[in-house]
Formats: C-alpha cells, sequence, structure tokens
C-alpha cells in the first residue's frame, strides 16, 4: 500500500501552539486547592506505621483507603498478617528514588495549578450545572499503576476526594525508569513520551469530559466511534483553548502535520475500504488504538489515527452548528453527526 504520510514532515505545526481566543472567564470563581499527599505517605515512620496511617486517614479519609487497595493493591491494613504493612515498608523504600526525582520536577506545581484553575472556569462556563472537583491530589504508585483509556495511557483519575496524579508517570520522556528495560517493557517510547506534567491537566480533563457523558460507544460501527473520540476532543478545545493540539491528541508535532497535510487521502483510504460503517473489533482496533504508528499510511503516521478524523468531522459539524451546547453535542447521536456534518476533506 502507497504510504500516504511522509517520514520527512519534521517542522513544526502551527495549530498545535497557537491561542486560540475562548469565552472570557476571568470572572468566574473556582475553587481549588493542591493536595502533596506523596509528601506525607512517604514522611511515613517505617518503624512505627500504624500510628503514621492512622493519623494520614484523619487527614486523607477518603483518599487514603482508594490509595492502599486501588493503586496500590494491598489487602486492609488491619489484616492480621501483617502482610500490608510489609508492602508499605518496601514500597516506601524501593520507591524512594522516585520520589526524590519528582520532587525536584514538582518542587513547585504553580504553572499547573494555574492551569487547572483556567481550564476549570472554562467547565464552569459550558457546563454549570457539573459538580467539579475542589482538589487536586499528588501520589506516587508503582509504575505499573494505569489506567488505560479510549484516549490513551495515564496515571490520572477521579477519586472521592478529587482528581488524582501518578506522578510516577509523569517525570517526563527522558526519565531513566522509563527507559529502562522494565520501562520499556512497560510503556514503550511512543506511550512515554507523553509521560510529561505538561499532560497532566489534559488528562484530568479528559476524565472529566467522559464523566459528564461516558464514552459507550464501545461495539459501534468504526465511523461512530471515531466521532465520540472526536466530541471529547473538541470539547477539550473548548475547555483548553490555548493548550497544544499535540497534547490533546498525544501526537508530535511532525505527526499531527503529516495528519492535516493527508487528511483527504487518509478519508479516502476509510471511504474507498468500507470501513467507515464496519463494527468488525480487528478493524476497529487497528485505526482507534495506541501504536507507534498505522501501517496502512506509513512510518510518519502515528496510531490513534481514528481519534484525528473523528475530531475533524466533529469541528466541520461545529462549524456549521455554532449555536449547539457542548451538553447537547456530547449526547448526539454520532451517526446523526456524521450524515449532518458532509465531512469531504480533499
Amino acid at each position: 500500500m502507497k504510504q500516504l504520510l511522509s517520514v520527512a514532515t519534521l517542522f513544526v505545526l502551527l495549530v498545535a501552539c497557537s491561542s486560540k481566543k475562548g469565552p472570557d472567564v476571568s470572572n468566574i470563581k473556582v475553587e481549588f486547592k493542591v493536595v502533596r499527599f506523596e509528601q506525607d505517605f512517604f514522611a511515613l515512620d517505617t518503624n512505627n506505621l500504624e500510628k503514621g496511617l492512622k493519623d494520614l486517614a484523619q487527614k486523607y479519609p477518603l483518599f487514603l483507603n482508594d490509595y492502599l487497595i486501588q493503586i496500590l493493591g494491598l489487602p486492609p491494613v488491619n489484616d492480621s498478617s501483617g502482610q500490608a504493612l510489609m508492602a508499605i515498608k518496601q514500597f516506601i523504600s524501593d520507591y524512594k528514588p522516585v520520589k526524590d526525582s519528582s520532587d525536584k520536577i514538582f518542587a513547585s506545581t504553580k504553572k499547573i495549578e494555574e492551569e487547572f484553575i483556567e481550564a476549570l472556569k472554562h467547565l464552569k462556563y459550558y457546563f454549570p450545572t457539573y459538580q467539579a472537583p475542589k482538589e487536586w491530589l499528588t501520589y506516587i504508585g508503582p509504575m505499573d499503576a494505569f489506567v488505560q483509556s479510549g484516549m490513551g495511557t495515564y496515571s490520572d483519575i477521579i477519586t472521592k476526594s478529587g482528581l488524582a496524579t501518578g506522578l510516577q508517570l509523569h517525570l517526563g520522556a527522558n526519565f531513566s525508569l522509563y527507559n529502562s528495560q522494565m520501562g520499556l517493557a512497560l510503556y514503550p517510547n511512543y506511550i512515554s513520551r507523553k509521560f510529561s506534567p505538561e499532560t497532566i491537566v489534559v488528562n484530568s480533563m479528559k476524565n472529566i469530559i467522559d464523566e459528564i457523558q461516558p464514552d459507550n460507544s464501545k461495539g459501534f460501527v468504526l465511523v461512530e466511534q471515531m466521532i465520540e473520540k472526536g466530541k471529547r476532543l473538541y470539547v477539550l478545545d473548548q475547555l483548553m483553548p490555548d493548550a497544544a493540539d499535540t497534547l490533546k491528541i498525544g501526537y508530535t508535532s511532525s505527526q499531527l502535520k503529516g495528519c492535516y497535510e493527508n487528511e483527504g487521502r487518509i478519508w479516502n483510504f476509510f471511504v474507498t475500504n468500507n470501513y467507515l460503517l464496519n463494527s468488525d473489533p480487528g478493524i476497529v482496533h487497528n485505526y482507534m488504538s495506541d501504536g507507534p504508528k498505522t501501517d496502512e499510511f506509513g512510518q510518519g503516521a502515528p496510531g490513534f489515527i481514528g481519534l484525528f478524523v473523528g475530531w475533524q468531522i466533529v469541528k466541520k459539524y461545529m462549524d456549521d452548528h455554532k449555536e449547539m451546547s457542548l451538553t447537547d453535542l456530547l449526547k448526539l447521536n454520532p451517526r446523526k453527526l456524521f450524515e449532518d456534518s458532509k465531512y469531504r476533506p480533499k
């Protein structure tokens, strides 16, 4: 098959970093605070863990239990075998170097906090009835503690306490542990290059969008799944109008530039192969999952190519339906959106 995307598309994509004007949200007030859970957890006296954990439970009545059971995967601390206490002590010892690295990278979270507040202001503007999280908790979990969503792999979650981020998966693409044998076995470079501080707010807002309108498109035909993901990227555009498009979709600048330059040919591939209304899991997975490339489009083409296509379809539709609210967009039948979009790129 002819390679549609050139490997040589190495120029910076202007749309990936240009400022986009959004609504004036300067007068919108949001409650938000940063909570550094990992600082308290790693300060525990491992010779007196039971008392330390009781004190921690007072300070984090909701999150501590989620952390110990859901993230660390431990049995209840009061288990008579003492297994949980031994595991906690071992984890603190093993992950002290990761904690030390994160302390340097996240010595200040001021910029991230400002990005969160700006995004939450836009969220309140577009979704005024949604009860947004009021806290952002940072933690350090095991390297293999991650969430596999339809938009990527990351350690950012929503808990009963608020938004939470596992800093172990946000230490920058060059972090030594990601490039170790163990790290590469867990996360190939095309995944770990997205493990940066800059993706924290983007991933967290994706989680909020999915909470507002859960993505139930699994089993849908390909174009409907494309559009459901495209809706979320479009909403993310509105919530974070100044964030780079590369961060939102997880492409490099050259990959995104190549997709735009070949948008018509990418679309023609799906049309001529009659893939759009196909629900075969193998075919759908090929274009809706992450990967180092999409084979049919050559070495320069990214994975998740279906997300790009869905994003463009939704943008085309919304250009012609500017009166539609984001709430209505998320609820709109994807087949109807596709048919009404009249998306025909050249």
